[in-house]
């Protein structure tokens, strides 16, 4: 361990008493803070924010669910109370620059609160993680875990086609000397992972073949050893295909943060 306190996210309501204000508010999600596998992402970067000796706090308590599953889901009165409690919590505390792992929470935060009075500048944390690099407050080790590995990177539908972001994650695989290989589907011809639209909380109608059954197909044609993701839908997705094709033991499924934690040895 570089820091015994990799650990340590103070909330907003503890920087608040103290009357500071953080660099970034980082953004947990319902999956970064429920789901158990996930769970490890959060803590991943967590221990990346604290090595980078970024000043960021967490909401705790206050966080809710964005609304977003409500909203794909057809809820959309649901949706606007989740959204307007966390907005009132966000302006409440001021808050102008938020951090999130989860491309579903950026989406949301970012190009659906603004109609309902939140506007922020929100960054996922691919991008975030490739600026603290390119700035020089990151460093990489070179301890060559990665070096010449084959890794393989899934486009989140969230993060690549509906905002953009695509270079940011390659960029983050590149620095850690690793052997980036494509899908056959990648960028702005990905292929989702099966859960958008809340697919993700029910099983799927009949067809010939699921579609994370798909995806995991494409991914272990490229022959890497691990896939990339920064999603945690899209984890949970391509790690049950894994799970289904019986390669849990040569082919993992890492998030960007867990990648850059392990070239830490964090």
């Amino acid at each position: 361990m570089e820091n015994k306190h990799n650990y340590n996210a103070p909330t907003m309501a503890e920087l608040a008493q103290k009357g500071v204000d953080p660099e970034v508010l980082l953004w947990i999600g319902c999956a970064g803070s429920y789901d158990e596998r996930y769970k490890k992402v959060t803590l991943a970067f967590v221990k990346i924010l604290n090595i980078a000796e970024v000043s960021f706090a967490v909401l705790g308590q206050e966080e809710a669910c964005t609304g977003d599953p409500a909203r794909r889901a057809g809820n959309e009165f649901l949706f606007q109370m989740q959204a307007a409690a966390n907005i009132q919590v966000l302006n409440g505390y001021n808050i102008k620059k938020i951090v999130t792992a989860c491309p579903h929470c950026y989406n949301t935060i970012k190009n659906e609160y603004p109609d309902l009075g939140g506007t922020y500048e929100v960054v996922h944390h691919s991008e975030f993680l490739n600026q603290l690099i390119q700035e020089g407050r990151l460093k990489i080790n070179d301890n060559d875990i990665f070096k010449n590995t084959k890794i393989t990177y899934h486009d989140s539908c969230y993060l690549g086609r509906s905002n953009q972001i695509y270079d940011a994650p390659r960029q983050l695989i590149e620095s850690l000397q690793a052997d980036l290989v494509e899908m056959e589907r990648h960028k702005q011809n990905g292929f989702c992972c099966g859960a958008g639209g809340a697919q993700m909380f029910k099983e799927p109608e009949n067809g010939n073949k699921d579609i994370n059954i798909e995806r995991t197909e494409e991914a272990l044609q490229t022959n890497a050893t691990i896939i990339a993701s920064a999603c945690p839908f899209c984890m949970t997705m391509l790690s049950d295909g894994i799970k289904n094709k019986e390669r849990e033991e040569d082919v993992k499924v890492l998030d960007l943060a867990e990648l850059i934690a392990k070239s830490k040895n964090l």
